[in-house]
Parts: structure tokens; C-alpha cells; sequence
């Protein structure tokens, strides 16, 4: 536990004190990777104050489709821009607690409260901010079985017990919620050098889980199996950085992962309503799954059970399965190594850049 206490407050005084705004990052790693945005999140993010943009250091876009009056929590909500851009999204009728340990980034998020309440026309703020760490969300107040999406930007990899944050994420997340964030993961098991390497952890590379282990913590704490999103490629410049880490590589990874019940639905055919703001012509759930509108498409059991027990089981009709469909797929979705994924779209000319991000992050992509 001692070392695990080190890493906290590391983390806490590098968050803190050491970062002032993004210009003082020192890689890549904690910076948005391209990603296309929809019109409803270009605009919620550029309404969010330029102070909380120029605190802002995460590795992704984890605004998840259909949040509409969602309760959404923000693991590691530092200055509070994705909750801020969330606080509009889900509407007056919703609302969004971030949950940080680092006195400084609550005192900027707490800031904006008012200015954003006024500027999205709310009666009163659907905003909250509740210092504690994600470890211990139930102990920061965050009850069993109250939330409907769980996000979190580059944070978990700070960690150094994943397993007990994600453990705390299953208890406080209804029955057909979802876990969506993006973070930092590595192709090998790390060294103890790079490990205990403060910068190098504080920038979310020395914490990154090895991909793989991402699939045991997940099943260990009862989530469905990871489903990737989006994967970006993390460089690391630095020669001393280089020197330390040898040969390792870094990706950022967008995953999804839902609390289901214990029965699971049958494989069916769904067919997508069209229905979600900004996604009208197609929803794309994950790198393996796209649901065009109206199109009927075979799911097997776990994503017929997500698509029946989560938010979005407005916006589809079921049906029995059937031969022929279009966009069949496999009835258990298969481990995709980010690595290898990178490569197919680079060989496709079609991997997204590193990093958009510099000194203000609501320029991004």
C-alpha cells in the first residue's frame, strides 16, 4: 500500500502543481486524438469556459451517443471539460458528477458551475463536482446502482489498483450501464524502472495497462468483454523517455464495457431506428459493429442483451434471427489486439493522427 499511496499523491502534485495547462505535458499521451465529433458534441465542447479547456489533459473523446437525460459520472473529471460538454448534452432533465482527488482541478471545475448553468439556460445547475478518488466512488458518496454511463479521459491508467476502479464502476452503475472511456495501454508488461518513473506516470505511460489484461480485470469484475472503439497511436519522443521505456509501445484505446444481468438474450436480428441525435444515418458502436439505419442485422447474445437492457433499447426493433441478414456477426466478439487494428488502418490509409491538441483544446480536430 505504500507505494500504491506514493503513486496517489505523485499523481495528485503533478495534476495539481507541476501541470499548469496543456502547453506543460511532456508527451503525447494526454492530449485528444483525432476523431470525428458531431454537430451537437463540436457544440457542447466549444461552449465549455476557455480556463477549464486550457486545464484539460486527456487521451480522448468519450462522449458516448444517446445521453439524453442520462446520469452520467466523470472518473478523474480534472477541470471539468468532458462534464461541462456532458452538463449539455444530457439536458436540464439529466446530470453529471465528476469525481476528482486534486484540490487545484476541483477548484477550477467548481468555478464555472454558475457560467455554464446560464450559458446552456438551465434553472439550476445539473453539475456537480465531489472530491474522492475512483478507487473508492462509493466512499465519495456515489450510491450502488445509480448511474446510467460511466466516463472517464486518460485517467484510469493513473491508477495503480485498475481492478478495484473498475470494481467500484460495476457496483455504482445500473444494470444495463456502461463503463466508456478512453486511456493508455502498452504491448508488453512494463519494467519496474518505467514503473516508478513519476513523469513518465503522471503523463499516463508508465501506468498503461498491457492491452490484454484490460479483457481479465473486466471479466474478473463481472463487465462484458471490452469492445474497442478507437485506437490512436501514442508516441514517445524523448530520447530519456526512450531509454527508460526500450522498445514498448503506446496506444490510446477507446473501450466500452456494460454492466448486463445474468440471463442473456438470444441471438436475434436488430434493426436501428435512427433515432439518436447526431447518428441519424448510422451508428457505429464499435470498430467490428456499424448499425445502418433500417438495415436488418444479425447480433449475437451479448450484443443482443446490450442492445435490450441499456439505454439504447428505444432505438431498435428486435426480431428472431434470421439467415441472410446484412452485417452479420460472430456470436462472441473476438479479442482485437489495438496493435495489430493500427496497423490494418494504417495499411488503409486511414489511422488517425497522434495528437490534435496544443495549447487550447477546444480547437481540436
Amino acid at each position: 500500500m505504500g507505494d500504491s499511496t506514493n503513486i496517489i499523491e505523485s499523481v495528485k502534485e503533478y495534476y495539481g502543481k507541476t501541470l499548469q495547462n496543456t502547453n506543460d505535458l511532456k508527451t503525447g499521451a494526454c492530449m485528444t486524438p483525432s476523431k470525428q465529433m458531431t454537430k451537437p458534441m463540436k457544440a457542447a465542447l466549444s461552449a465549455v469556459h476557455d480556463e477549464v479547456h486550457s486545464r484539460y489533459y486527456g487521451c480522448g473523446l468519450v462522449i458516448p451517443e444517446k445521453v439524453e437525460g442520462m446520469r452520467v459520472l466523470d472518473l478523474g473529471s480534472g477541470s471539468g471539460r468532458d462534464c461541462y460538454a456532458l452538463s449539455k448534452l444530457v439536458g436540464e432533465e439529466g446530470s453529471v458528477v465528476g469525481l476528482d482527488m486534486t484540490d487545484e482541478q476541483l477548484e477550477v471545475a467548481w468555478k464555472y458551475v454558475d457560467y455554464h448553468t446560464q450559458k446552456f439556460g438551465y434553472s439550476k445547475p445539473n453539475v456537480e463536482f465531489v472530491k474522492g478518488y475512483i478507487e473508492k466512488i462509493t466512499e465519495a458518496g456515489i450510491k450502488e446502482n445509480s448511474i446510467d454511463v460511466i466516463i472517464s479521459n486518460c485517467v484510469i491508467n493513473l491508477s495503480p489498483d485498475k481492478k478495484g476502479v473498475l470494481r467500484e464502476a460495476y457496483k455504482v452503475l445500473k444494470e444495463g450501464g456502461e463503463l466508456y472511456f478512453s486511456d493508455v495501454y502498452c504491448d508488453r508488461d512494463l519494467p519496474d524502472s518505467a514503473r516508478k518513473h513519476k513523469v513518465l506516470w503522471g503523463e499516463c505511460i508508465s501506468g498503461a495497462l498491457w492491452w490484454e489484461d484490460l479483457y481479465t480485470l473486466a471479466k474478473e469484475v463481472g463487465f462484458s468483454q471490452p469492445r474497442l472503439v478507437t485506437a490512436t497511436p501514442v508516441p514517445v519522443e524523448r530520447e530519456d523517455f526512450k531509454q527508460v521505456l526500450g522498445d514498448a509501445r503506446f496506444v490510446s484505446v477507446t473501450y466500452r464495457l456494460f454492466k448486463l444481468p445474468s440471463a442473456m438474450q438470444p441471438a436475434r436480428q436488430v434493426i436501428y431506428n435512427g433515432e439518436i441525435t447526431g447518428y441519424e444515418g448510422e451508428l457505429k458502436f464499435d470498430y467490428q459493429q456499424t448499425f445502418k439505419n433500417g438495415d436488418a442485422v444479425s447480433v449475437g447474445e451479448e450484443m443482443s442483451t446490450i442492445l435490450s437492457v441499456s439505454r439504447f433499447k428505444e432505438e431498435f426493433d428486435f426480431q428472431p434471427a434470421a439467415s441472410g441478414s446484412s452485417g452479420s456477426a460472430p456470436a462472441v466478439q473476438v479479442k482485437i489486439d489495438p496493435f495489430v487494428y493500427m496497423a490494418q488502418l494504417d495499411s488503409k490509409g486511414e489511422l488517425p493522427a497522434s495528437a490534435c491538441c496544443v495549447s487550447s483544446a477546444k480547437k481540436c480536430c
